[in-house]
């Protein structure tokens, strides 16, 4: 794959990052991390964080003044999940880089496959 192509890939995985994370809230990381290890053959530890860094500040942004204008936020939710997202986040990344990519990708793999199962059988 080119480098222009290789860019415009990213680009695309970007907005149906976007797009699955205006729709339904959940982290870029659920497309992002396997389209750039499997896609673009981006190490584990490349994937999560250039996701991590491509999710800093635009998705949420744009998505959450929408709900919010139309009534849908809850403030103070809100602010205590981005101070837990903002710790969690800094020791989960020094966790991250502690183990090997294989034992991160199996652990990323485990957490898709367990989200998916609660998703489907929940009631």
């Amino acid at each position: 794959m080119g480098g222009t192509v290789k860019y415009v890939a990213v680009l695309l995985i970007g907005a149906a990052a976007g797009l699955l994370s205006g729709m339904f809230g959940i982290g870029g990381g659920i497309l992002i991390v396997p389209m750039l290890m499997y896609g673009l053959k981006c190490s584990p530890h490349e994937a999560v964080g250039t996701s991590l860094a491509a999710l800093l500040l635009p998705v949420g942004l744009l998505g959450a003044v929408q709900y919010y204008r139309n009534g849908y936020i809850r403030v103070p939710y809100a602010v205590l999940l981005a101070v837990g997202l903002f710790l969690g986040a800094y020791l989960g990344a020094r966790l991250s880089i502690s183990l090997q990519g294989t034992v991160l990708e199996r652990m990323f793999g485990g957490l898709l496959v367990a989200a998916g199962l609660w998703i489907v059988f929940h009631k």
